[in-house]
Order: C-alpha cells, then sequence, then structure tokens
C-alpha cells in the first residue's frame, strides 16, 4: 500500500501541475485534503508519511476510532453531514468542520467549542449543483447565511466547500463550479484574506475544479483506490 499511496500521489501532483498550467493557476496555491473514509488507521499513517497532512472523514464514530489510535498527526477535517446532537463529539475530534450548511448547526458549534475555550475552523457548504440528495446552503441564501456565521466568535471562517453535480456533463460541473468560485469571491471582498479556502473537486472532477478556483481538493479513490465495502 505504502508504494502504491506514494506513486499514486506523484502521478496526483503531476495532474495538478498540467492543470495549473493550461489554467494559468500555481500549483503552489492547490492543497490535498486525502480522504480517508472507510480506510484504516494504517492507510493514514502512510499517507502522512507521504506529506500530506490534511485528512478527511465523513463519519465521526469512524474517524474517532481513527484518530483515538493515531493521535493528532494530521488536520482532520470533517467533511461529511453533521447533525446538531453529534456537535459535541466532532468538535472534540476535528481541527476543521467543512460542511456547515446553517446557522443553527453553526450556533451549536460555537457554543461546544466555546466551552473548551478555544476557535474552530469552518466552511459554509453550498449546494451549488441543486441536486436534492445533496446537503449545503442554497447559493442565494449563503451570503446571508455567512455573514451571521463571522458574528460567531468561537469560529474562524475560512472559506467554502462544494461538491460538483454527479453527472459526466463537464459544461455543468463547470457552471456549479462558477457558482461557488463567484460566492468565494464575495467571501473574500466582505471578510478579507482570511476567507482563504475554497474546498471543491474530487478524484473525478478537480481539473475542471482548479479551472474554476479550487485552492483544496479533496481525493479518496485518486489516492487510494476503491474504497473496502
Amino acid at each position: 500500500m505504502k508504494e502504491k499511496i506514494t506513486n499514486n500521489l506523484m502521478e496526483l501532483r503531476g495532474r495538478i501541475a498540467e492543470a495549473c498550467e493550461q489554467y494559468d493557476r500555481d500549483a503552489d496555491d492547490i492543497s490535498i485534503l486525502a480522504v480517508t473514509k472507510r480506510f484504516p488507521a494504517s492507510v493514514v499513517q502512510t499517507v502522512v508519511a507521504a506529506g500530506l497532512t490534511d485528512i478527511g472523514e465523513s463519519r465521526i464514530q469512524e474517524a474517532g476510532d481513527k484518530i483515538a489510535e493515531l493521535g493528532t498527526i494530521a488536520r482532520y477535517h470533517l467533511i461529511g453531514h453533521l447533525q446538531t446532537n453529534k456537535v459535541k463529539k466532532a468538535v472534540a475530534l476535528f481541527d476543521v468542520i467543512q460542511s456547515v450548511d446553517s446557522f443553527k448547526l453553526a450556533e451549536e458549534i460555537n457554543r461546544r467549542i466555546g466551552e473548551v475555550g478555544r476557535t474552530i475552523e469552518c466552511l459554509v457548504q453550498v449546494n451549488v449543483s441543486g441536486e436534492e440528495n445533496k446537503f449545503g446552503i442554497s447559493p442565494e441564501s449563503a451570503i446571508e447565511l455567512m455573514e451571521k456565521i463571522h458574528q460567531l466568535p468561537s469560529i474562524d471562517q475560512v472559506g467554502l466547500m462544494a461538491i460538483g453535480p454527479l453527472t459526466d456533463d463537464e459544461t455543468r460541473i463547470r457552471e456549479s463550479f462558477q457558482t461557488a468560485r463567484l460566492l468565494f469571491q464575495q467571501g473574500r471582498d466582505l471578510f478579507g484574506d482570511s476567507f482563504d479556502t475554497l474546498s471543491m473537486g474530487m478524484s473525478d472532477d478537480f481539473t475542471l475544479a482548479i479551472a474554476e478556483g479550487s485552492t483544496m481538493i479533496r481525493v479518496g479513490t485518486g489516492l487510494f483506490g476503491s474504497r473496502p465495502q
């Protein structure tokens, strides 16, 4: 597995470099979030040793088991949907929550993280595809939500997260990513340079996301292969 991950990471960095050259981006501006959902703790150790220190997980229980075994060897990002009744566990485990999609959820995160006397980085998840099976605030309501979250003292609001539509239609994918980019630019205008993360693009569509301004791509199968069932 170590050799496989090393080779896949080298290939991934090459594809990022090619996309950046094609779309006039700087490869140094693109970070990789290794999505280790359903992979064991040993895989997290391997990918961290290969140089990736941002790790994405979707399920709190699964992440909790791994983090208990691994400790603070990485920055852990929650990228899955978060219910308010699980916020207390989430803020104890994760460094970043990428899936904030309501003010009610943000208030609970702010309350729980405030109880332990620290802050946490959060991204607002926007449903740019319009697909009903995807979580996220609507693009029309995103700026209002961001402005309200900005007032919460224990949340560092650092950007947006978006998931492209499940389609082979590149035009539709790019249009969705363009929506996220425009919202991200508005966020930077409102909140300044600290609003610096546009988490957008996965194994199958990250080159299009880079074309549209992504600063963080979330890659799982592109690094590790098919997920265990």
